[in-house]
């Protein structure tokens, strides 16, 4: 399992955090050849990175110099470009989600529905790319699970397109219920808006380091220079300490529903995936007064229990649920990319409990994308691929 530690001791935004990640071997060319399937306006933007210092600490420094300015977007149509764009699952799963978060955030602030919520400052096409590159370099890297540090609040004040706006700007507030912060820091933001959502949507876990076998570690610098400590974040990564026979705990969460339409449930299951669920699924059961009901489980860690509860509940007819922790007991996987007669294509290699090599599959949104592409049926497409995976391990 590999996991990603931000150490985030300056604080946290989107191009710090792309840029860290770069600098744990992301190619630059892979992130650009990525963010076209995303379908933004030709030559609207550019992509630069650059070596830089941090009060003489080294960092890399990533850029995206927007060339069409239009200043905002609804939430709506953000979220449609990203489901619509032609990235993996895993990528527009975790962008959605991401701004989901800030939606949701900045609806709440303004007192307003999240489909008539208008971007300004992370509307902006270098925020949107920033959001998508993140998650397209987790993808790269094969991050599992994300730990982040205590953020530091900050202080003083922001220029904003809502005004002059007290640090942490209120929508950036409202992000950081939940997150442990601090106050030891010197002032000036040190959360953006895009950083707070990043964490918010994504991180596993927060405090110290968690214990693992460290093999990389990538510095991301952000575009001011603090006088207090270099304006950088740390990203660690490495492998899980632990034996490939993972032993993990999870909570089951179950709710009986007869009175909700099979839509109302099946974007339930949608909404509890986007928001970080690790399993959902639906058994058919009989109820009481010789009603058909369906029973809606889902698994997630601990820390997201509150949050995808209150989700089912808000989303069903359900009036209450029962949770109960489990184990499980996970071997280790490795996602590889491969050249095929259908060009790249992700293959996942699985290990035994001794650690030896026991199967590989080609991943179902690939041979989904080469079927539609290439006008074949889907299931010669996972013969012909399983097939080639096995002939390369």
């Amino acid at each position: 399992m590999n996991i990603l530690y931000l150490d985030c001791y300056a604080g946290i935004s989107g191009d710090m955090t792309v840029g860290a990640l770069l600098d744990l071997g992301v190619p630059l060319e892979h992130l650009r050849s990525e963010l076209d399937k995303l379908g933004l306006p030709q030559g609207s933007y550019e992509l630069s990175t650059s070596h830089t210092e941090r009060l003489h600490m080294p960092a890399l420094k990533f850029d995206v110099a927007v060339h069409d300015h239009h200043t905002h977007r609804h939430y709506a149509g953000i979220d449609a470009m990203i489901a619509g764009s032609g990235l993996s699952e895993p990528v527009r799963e975790k962008s959605r989600r991401i701004f989901r978060r800030l939606a949701e955030a900045e609806a709440l602030v303004h007192g307003v529905a999240i489909d008539e919520v208008h971007f300004h400052e992370v509307g902006a096409i270098d925020s949107i790319v920033d959001i998508v590159a993140v998650a397209i370099c987790l993808e790269y890297l094969q991050v599992e699970r994300i730990h982040v540090s205590a953020l530091p609040l900050g202080s003083g004040f922001v220029e904003t397109a809502h005004g002059r706006l007290p640090v942490p700007a209120p929508a950036t507030a409202e992000l950081l219920k939940g997150v442990p912060v601090h106050g030891e820091c010197g002032p000036g933001e040190r959360v953006t808006p895009t950083g707070a959502a990043i964490v918010a949507a994504l991180a596993n876990g927060f405090g110290k380091q968690p214990s693992m076998v460290l093999e990389k570690m990538g510095y991301g610098a952000g575009g001011k220079d603090f006088p207090d400590c270099p304006n950088i974040v740390r990203a660690f990564l490495g492998r899980n300490a632990e034996t490939v026979d993972q032993a993990d705990d999870v909570i089951v969460v179950e709710a009986n529903i007869d009175d909700s339409t099979a839509e109302v449930i099946g974007y339930a299951m949608e909404r509890l995936f986007e928001d970080g669920a690790l399993d959902v699924f639906f058994t058919p059961i009989q109820m009481k007064k010789n009603r058909p009901g369906v029973m809606v489980s889902f698994l997630c860690r601990p820390e997201q229990l509150d949050h995808l509860a209150q989700l089912v509940l808000t989303e069903t007819s359900a009036i209450g649920l029962r949770h109960y922790q489990a184990g499980r007991i996970i071997l280790q996987r490795q996602i590889i990319e491969q050249q095929t007669e259908f060009g790249p294509v992700r293959f996942k290699k699985v290990f035994d409990r001794s650690g030896t090599f026991l199967r590989v599959s080609p991943e179902y949104e690939d041979c989904r994308r080469v079927a539609r592409e290439k006008g074949i049926p889907c299931r010669d497409v996972m013969e012909r691929l399983q097939a080639a995976g096995v002939s390369e391990t």
